[in-house]
């Protein structure tokens, strides 16, 4: 008989751990906005991560000529950013997606027209994913898609930017979309774009934002999750939220928090994709991607 229990309680183990697994999760990095964060390998390389995305590409649109912004990482001006495409080849072979962010806090961004859009899109493909340019400013390596992370500008045309880009997915290799929307719904600057469907994960800012965050009790997050995931035709919904106290002005939820409250009144939806982290360098500095990986 001891013998049947014990291989009955590893039979009952093994069917948790398929259950669980099930609906693991995935933890998405913000990275490029602090020189002192490490580089985008070393990022790639503590494993924490599924999602590294690249922050930002904050000036495009209306005529402008697109420039990349990486902080302290390198100079775009002198190509001296190109230097990036062996880390980002690095990454991918881990399983990592790497995606480029378009717009960001501050920024000089908005799209004038449905041909404005397609002319980013096309500019997008030739020099960040598929196609081909002569001035490519992360070098060769091939990206994995576009993060859609707009705070600004005009909340027009976004639509068809998505439906653009996607278009090139028919050319072999898939184009992800992805968007950080803030936590009110619908988002100010893309709710119209999210409506699309075309959107493979959206990690919603939950700071920043005190009607939709974490405060104590879990009511209104929870709400504004459930609203999230039931309106929105996306893949999977990631909680998007600060790396430390620091990394937002609120919106910080503490490990226990987050693992014995939050997590477990969201995981249950079948749109659950993880868990966003702006950004690198406080989650570096915090150790917080490390304390919540086994949790997501």
């Amino acid at each position: 008989m001891a013998n049947l229990a014990t291989s009955l309680s590893f039979f009952t183990l093994a069917l948790l751990a398929l259950a669980s697994g099930s609906n693991a999760g995935s933890i998405a990095i913000y990275w490029g906005q602090n020189g002192n964060e490490g580089t985008l390998a070393e990022t790639c390389a503590t494993g924490n991560y599924e999602y590294a995305i690249l922050a930002f590409l904050p000036t495009f649109g209306n005529g402008q000529t697109p420039m990349i912004n990486l902080a302290g990482h390198c100079d775009p001006y002198s190509n001296e950013c190109t230097k990036l495409s062996s880390d980002i080849k690095s990454c991918q072979a881990k399983g990592i997606k790497v995606l480029l962010s378009l717009g960001g806090g501050a920024g000089s961004y908005f799209l004038a027209s449905p041909q404005d859009a397609r002319q980013v899109a096309t500019y997008l493909w030739n020099n960040f994913l598929g196609g081909s340019s002569p001035s490519r400013p992360l070098g060769p390596a091939v990206l994995d898609g576009i993060d859609f992370d707009i705070e600004g500008g005009s909340n027009l045309y976004w639509d068809d930017l998505a439906r653009y880009l996607k278009g090139y997915s028919n050319k072999g290799r898939k184009v992800y979309l992805t968007a950080a929307p803030q936590c009110p719904f619908p988002d100010a600057w893309i709710g119209n774009a999210l409506k699309t469907g075309l959107f493979d994960n959206v990690w919603v800012q939950f700071y920043n934002n005190p009607p939709c965050q974490y405060s104590s009790e879990v009511t209104n997050l929870e709400d504004a999750w459930k609203q999230w995931t039931s309106d929105i035709p996306a893949n999977k919904i990631f909680l998007g939220l600060p790396a430390s106290t620091e990394a937002a002005g609120s919106g910080f939820i503490d490990v226990n928090d987050l693992t014995s409250k939050v997590l477990p009144a969201i995981k249950g939806s079948s749109k659950y994709g993880g868990v966003m982290l702006w950004s690198r360098y406080y989650d570096g500095q915090s150790g917080y991607s490390s304390s919540i990986k086994s949790h997501v």
